[in-house]
């Protein structure tokens, strides 16, 4: 093993080029030669027309920083299996070949790393570093913390409009199948109302839930001020269990329906309760709010922040992890070890599953969720009791996620 290509896919995150740059700096350590391979596997795909590859060498890696969020190495949304092209894994270890890549380092999430294993099982020796800012891995996944915390921020932030207007605020955040995202940042920002995939929303119970804790806040303050905040996951379901979708916008490469729009819905669900309500009309005059046919309901605004939540800087927590997946990448594939996950570095174990076992949904645990209910925040269901389980355990295993 003298040289190694690295490539990122799927979405940017945080921590992505701490992975980087833990890998090339473990490259370096042990002699090896580690190269960019631009634009995910588009790149790769398309690495026999490239003229040259950067390698990352001592001034190039000066060059950028591993706290910022993206990738030094871009992405693209690419499905290899789904090229038409029947010689594609041959054209890739051809253009492998040219630049004397021995293995891949990729890092990824689901759609990404099952690429890898195609690849794997097609004779191209990779090994994958877990990415995915949703936390639907079986393992930790850089970019989680990064982004669960941007999150947080907003919504904490975001509280201030909110009191100012006396409105409904409703939060739409990335997470398709899982809502861990939404789960943990909506905790850490005390938001009163978090819907994620796991749980069918029941609308009656939402609306309850609104109606009590924002009329209540407004009543009790002396300035009538208040606000209500909901987190929302982008594949929160109905209480039917369907998905909110553009059925007009086709699929993308990985076969996923485009999601039309939690947040819009849920907006939509509680302005049309606030109309049909009686007491509403009441609590407006009661608090001074009321003007006939111009301010007869309270307002609900929806905001999006989108990729703001997978920008910027990452967390420390995801520079500790990036670096350590990436140096554990070089390690393993120095050991001859190729198609399996990283999992995690404690002290001198280099933790790893196989990549297909790692790629797994995860979902969010509705046993915690049951915690959080008895603590008086909503999950768009009837709160279920939470009965612990006490046990004393002998030392710290677990990381935060």
């Amino acid at each position: 093993m003298k040289k190694i290509g690295i490539l990122t896919s799927g979405g940017d995150c945080g921590g992505l080029n701490a992975v980087i740059k833990g890998a090339a700096l473990m490259a370096l350590n042990k002699g090896l030669e580690l190269y960019v391979i631009p634009n995910g596997y588009a790149g790769l795909y398309n690495l026999l027309n490239q003229e040259r590859l950067v390698r990352f060498d001592e001034a190039r890696l000066d060059q950028f920083e591993a706290s910022f969020a993206g990738s030094e190495a871009g992405h693209s949304r690419v499905k290899i299996k789904a090229i038409s092209n029947p010689d594609k894994y041959n054209r890739i270890k051809i253009g492998m070949k040219k630049f004397d890549l021995d293995a891949l380092i990729i890092s990824g999430g689901d759609d990404s790393g099952s690429v890898m294993i195609d690849l794997n099982q097609n004779g191209v020796q990779c090994i994958h570093c877990p990415k995915t800012m949703d936390l639907d891995l079986q393992t930790y996944s850089v970019g989680g913390d990064s982004t669960i915390n941007r999150i947080a921020q907003f919504v904490e932030d975001l509280k201030t409009t909110g009191r100012t207007h006396n409105r409904v605020l409703v939060t739409e955040v990335f997470g398709r199948y899982a809502g861990h995202t939404a789960f943990r940042s909506g905790v850490a920002a005390e938001a009163d109302c978090i819907l994620i995939p796991e749980i069918p929303v029941d609308w009656d119970v939402v609306y309850e839930h609104v109606v009590e804790r924002f009329t209540r806040r407004i009543r009790q303050s002396d300035v009538h001020s208040g606000t209500y905040t909901i987190v929302v996951a982008e594949g929160m379901k109905n209480a039917d269990g369907t998905e909110i979708v553009d059925e007009s916008a086709g699929i993308d490469a990985f076969g996923h329906k485009k999601l039309a729009g939690a947040g819009k819905y849920v907006c939509q669900e509680i302005k049309k309760r606030f109309k049909s309500d009686p007491r509403m009309p009441l609590f407006m005059k009661e608090t001074g709010m009321f003007v006939e046919g111009i301010y007869e309901i309270p307002e609900v605004r929806e905001i999006h922040p989108g990729h703001l939540v997978r920008a910027g800087h990452s967390s420390a927590y995801d520079i500790n992890f990036g670096f350590e997946a990436g140096a554990a990448a070089v390690l393993l594939l120095l050991d001859g070890k190729t198609g399996v996950t990283i999992s995690k570095v404690k002290g001198r174990k280099v933790e790893y599953i196989e990549a297909s076992k790692a790629i797994e949904q995860r979902y969010v645990d509705l046993d915690q969720v049951a915690m959080y209910e008895s603590l008086g925040t909503c999950f768009g269901r009837p709160a279920v009791p939470y009965e612990p389980i006490l046990r004393e355990v002998d030392g710290v295993y677990e990381r935060i996620y």
